[in-house]
């Protein structure tokens, strides 16, 4: 038997195996509320949220939950509760730093991955996800929305009629 919080592991799942951002919310909420509002849960917390809204395409939502998430979890010992936090928080970190730029709107997103160091919680994590089905979240990459879309074509129009008066 784990030592670790069910709920605890079905987030992890979600978040590596199905990158299902919602869903690690909706189950970490859950956790963090029944233990007393554990500052470690709220910053994992943020990380999905952050990376749900950066998804969608809210960059400023994004970048704000991924800042706060960095202030709560960057107190704690690299190595915790069975993830390499350290690592998480670098990344997370790389994100807010692009997130921040002047080239925002152009900065890439990519899914993260929460690396686990520890045995126990790897092979609880390899057991529940047999349990666990897959959650595949309904929007995998951004979207811009039809104005951008719009404006986008627009530029790549004109970009073209130029290249063809040359």
């Amino acid at each position: 038997m784990s030592s670790y919080e069910p709920l605890y592991i079905d987030y992890l799942i979600y978040f590596n195996r199905d990158q299902d951002y919602f869903e690690c919310h909706e189950v970490l909420e859950e956790l963090w509320l029944e233990l007393d509002r554990d500052p470690f849960y709220k910053g994992l917390l943020q990380i999905a949220v952050g990376l749900y809204h950066f998804r969608n395409s809210n960059l400023r939502g994004g970048r704000m939950m991924l800042q706060s998430s960095v202030e709560l979890l960057e107190r704690y010992p690299a190595r915790t509760k069975g993830i390499e936090l350290g690592e998480l928080v670098e990344e997370v970190k790389g994100l807010v730093s692009g997130l921040a730029g002047p080239e925002s709107q152009h900065f890439p997103y990519r899914d993260l991955t929460i690396r686990i160091w520890d045995e126990t919680l790897t092979s609880a994590f390899q057991e529940r996800s047999k349990e666990l089905k897959p959650n595949i979240p309904q929007r995998r990459s951004p979207t811009r929305g039809r104005i951008y879309e719009e404006k986008m074509k627009a530029m790549q129009q004109a970009n073209n009629f130029g290249e063809n008066q040359n």
